[in-house]
């Protein structure tokens, strides 16, 4: 209920801020947002998680310090689940970087062999640590070693005692038992790049030469002829001139003559809009391009 605006002291679960900008949808710049309205919100100071309540308080401190005594709850309070998908998300939060795992097998060989496959599999972002290693089933020590290093299970060829079936419930501890060892480290190279900080990178669409500049109703528009690939609307842009880049922000318009238009391709002319930019020259190059995330 009620509406949310840009400059809003907001709360959500233990995260706080002020909101800086928000994107509807279609990753158009929105400055409020109504009930039932999707957007994507800047400024908070870290990431919620999934299912927080959002509200918005009078001021900074007020929210600083609610979401201060609310990450102290959940430090000190009732035990958390402690599921590969419940680390993925404290992981991909920024708020740990290792997964750590608990290895019970039916021999030493395969412990070694288990230990070996997962153990490679860490990268500068996710540490996959094996903390505990035993032959054997599943034991209700090794449940509560799990939940005090939140730390998940995998078992091979093993079962769990019915002590340590209960005491996981209790717990919420994640024991996750497999008779082939390749469908175990595919388990954990899957998770584990799912945990990973994104990589993106940039991809150019097109490019077009601005050969004039008109004056309209709250700023410049760009004559311009797309001289390779394809513009659109609300696409990212970057302006070159002399081979620098002088400013980045979004293509805020795009005209075909009087028509407003969703792309343009190669060897037409258009009038290009940029967010936040009006100082167009003649020769400048703009650059349009989007993120593509790698691999």
């Amino acid at each position: 209920k009620g509406t949310l605006r840009t400059g809003d002291i907001v709360i959500a679960g233990s995260s706080y801020g002020k909101v800086k900008a928000m994107f509807d949808e279609n990753g158009d710049r929105v400055k409020e947002a109504g009930p039932s309205t999707p957007v994507e919100v800047m400024g908070l100071h870290k990431v919620p998680r999934a299912g927080d309540t959002f509200a918005v308080l009078d001021n900074e401190r007020e929210a600083r310090d609610l979401a201060e005594k609310r990450e102290r709850a959940e430090t000190a309070g009732t035990t958390r689940a402690v599921t590969l998908e419940a680390v993925s998300g404290d992981i991909a939060a920024g708020r740990v970087k290792d997964l750590n795992i608990v290895i019970k097998a039916d021999t030493v060989g395969s412990i070694e062999a288990i230990r070996g496959s997962i153990e490679k599999l860490s990268i500068d972002e996710v540490r996959v640590h094996v903390i505990s290693t035993g032959a054997g089933n599943v034991s209700e020590s090794d449940v509560m070693l799990a939940s005090a290093s939140r730390a998940i299970i995998l078992g091979f060829t093993v079962k769990t005692d019915l002590g340590a079936k209960k005491r996981a419930e209790v717990e919420g501890v994640d024991i996750r038992l497999y008779d082939i060892i390749y469908v175990l480290i595919e388990d954990i190279e899957v998770a584990v790049k799912g945990l990973m900080d994104p990589v993106f990178q940039d991809v150019i669409d097109g490019h077009a030469e601005v050969r004039a500049m008109f004056k309209v109703r709250g700023g410049t528009i760009s004559g311009c002829m797309v001289t390779d690939g394809l513009v659109r609307r609300n696409s990212l842009a970057r302006v070159m001139r002399d081979g620098t880049m002088i400013h980045e922000s979004k293509v805020s318009s795009l005209r075909r003559f009087k028509d407003d238009v969703r792309e343009v391709a190669n060897g037409l002319e258009c009038g290009i809009g940029l967010e936040g930019f009006a100082d167009f020259e003649e020769g400048d190059i703009i650059e349009a391009f989007h993120t593509e995330q790698k691999g």
